[in-house]
């Protein structure tokens, strides 16, 4: 999948708010707000229930990763997710 198509699509799930459980929660992290070169992926099932998390990490910026930004996509469609929430910013690590 092209780079701004993902990221498009991730965008779009995101403006549309919390909808429920289950939901992803995406937060990126970086040495500077600049260049962030990781990103977790947090899954919740339901209100209360274990989060469950996944990292990427990338020498460059993973939000400009194509593989990156791809895996995401596929992580939320698969997840059947209602809500799909971002960390705004870059947060330290």
């Amino acid at each position: 999948m092209h780079i701004d198509k993902a990221k498009k699509r991730i965008a779009k799930q995101v403006k549309k708010g919390f909808k429920g459980y289950p939901q992803i929660t995406l937060e990126y992290f970086g040495a500077n707000p600049d260049c962030a070169t990781e990103v977790a992926i947090r899954f919740t099932l339901e209100e209360g229930a274990e989060v469950q998390e996944e990292r990427f990490a990338s020498k460059s910026d993973v939000r400009e990763d194509e593989v990156i930004q791809s895996a995401l996509v596929k992580i939320i469609d698969r997840a059947d997710a209602s809500s799909v929430m971002e960390i705004e910013g870059v947060s330290a690590l």
